[in-house]
């Protein structure tokens, strides 16, 4: 069981800001920073960047302060039993950065708005996205050191995941978070794994894979929504990604209900007794 005290999202303070709690709460309390801050760590005052979280424990000293112009957080205290929560490997008040700033804060966001309403499955979705939220903690807190770059890589990997039929091209990527073609090549392979360009290539072969599965459309069809525009440089390179070709992949995959023959011309459902026919 898990029991929310207070969460908020963009808190702003100004830059006298100080929070200082020798005894600690009763209570957890998780701090999310969009802003650099000071934390009291180890018996002494260290500062820290942006986009960082420190879970403190109950009765555990508290202090942290602002360190420039204005400092932003999102913050929650709450109480909780959970394994996740009593049993974490968190290290309780020291600060470490996060992998994915931005999909903390809108776990931040959907927990102020459950906390705010008396829904029906209050508790179960609070515990669910608390449970998640500590699931993006532990996978940060053992990354190595965050680079600066790592940010906005992340929103162009965002972006390409989302946007995969968009004609991208490498240039355009760099001048995207304002960084050289062959820097955005090696960071990105750095940060993700693999090249920015496989990443796009990735992106496309599983919207493909969707429409195979789900889909009329033509294999043309396909191909142009998934940002193709040769369809046998597109069978070639789906062909390359899955060992199969696009209609073998339909065939393979199709519900038995399903009796549609991709081919490269469209085709419409049509009404033959009552019953969809599929020419």
């Amino acid at each position: 069981m898990t029991s929310i005290f207070y969460v908020e999202c963009d808190a702003v303070h100004q830059n006298h800001f100080v929070f200082d709690i020798p005894e600690g709460h009763d209570a957890w309390l998780l701090v999310i920073t969009q802003t650099p801050a000071q934390f009291w760590v180890d018996g002494q005052l260290k500062e820290y960047p942006a986009h960082c979280a420190v879970l403190f424990k109950p009765y555990q000293k508290i202090y942290y302060r602002a360190c420039s112009e204005r400092y932003i957080n999102d913050w929650i205290r709450f109480e909780s039993d959970e394994p996740f929560v009593s049993d974490t490997s968190l290290q309780p008040g020291t600060p470490f950065p996060l992998d994915d700033p931005e999909y903390c804060h809108k776990l931040f966001q959907l927990l102020v708005a459950e906390h705010s309403f008396q829904n029906d499955y209050r508790e179960s979705s609070i515990n669910c996205l608390l449970r998640t939220l500590f699931n993006k903690l532990l996978e940060s807190c053992v990354q190595e050191d965050i680079s600066p770059q790592h940010y906005p890589l992340l929103k162009l990997r965002t972006a390409i995941h989302n946007h995969p039929s968009h004609p991208w091209t490498i240039s355009e990527m760099a001048k995207i978070i304002n960084v050289s073609p062959g820097y955005l090549q090696l960071m990105y392979k750095k940060s993700f794994g693999l090249s920015c360009m496989e990443d796009v290539i990735h992106s496309r072969i599983r919207l493909a894979k969707e429409y195979l599965r789900h889909h009329l459309y033509t294999v043309a069809e396909i191909a142009d929504r998934c940002g193709y525009r040769n369809v046998e440089h597109f069978c070639r390179q789906f062909k390359q990604m899955t060992g199969s070709s696009p209609k073998q992949f339909h065939k393979r995959h199709k519900s038995p209900a399903d009796i549609t023959e991709l081919g490269y011309k469209s085709h419409s459902p049509t009404l033959s007794n009552g019953r969809l026919y599929i020419p």
